[in-house]
């Protein structure tokens, strides 16, 4: 159940990263204004919306980074959330995900 808990975030986290690269690196191609694309994702309340969530999204992952360090010794989840911010949270979060369950999974077995 593990290695298919892992296979299937490593899925999320890969397919997430092939739509960024093929909607987003042609746009940032053509027009390399990084602060107006970021601002594009509030052009209407529903992107707004979108745009928001994710926000709070990544915040919550934070949160629960910072967590696990401190109460469960989770170690160098400070790279997700740097992925969280590029290419996106959802290839962040599955990978932290990954990293989190190796580890707590090994301080389980060891104690």
């Amino acid at each position: 159940m593990d290695k298919l808990f892992k296979v299937a975030m490593a899925l999320v986290a890969l397919g997430f990263t092939l739509i960024f690269c093929v909607v987003v690196v042609p746009a940032l191609i053509e027009n390399p204004d990084v602060f107006g694309a970021l601002a594009a994702g509030f052009v209407n309340p529903y992107a707004a919306g979108y745009s928001s969530d994710v926000i709070f999204c990544w915040l919550a992952l934070a949160v629960l980074v910072v967590y696990d360090a401190k109460v469960l010794s989770v170690k160098h989840g400070w790279i997700c959330l740097l992925l969280g911010l590029m290419p996106g949270v959802a290839v962040g979060m599955a990978l932290y995900f990954i990293l989190r369950s190796s580890q707590v999974h090994q301080v389980g077995t060891n104690t």
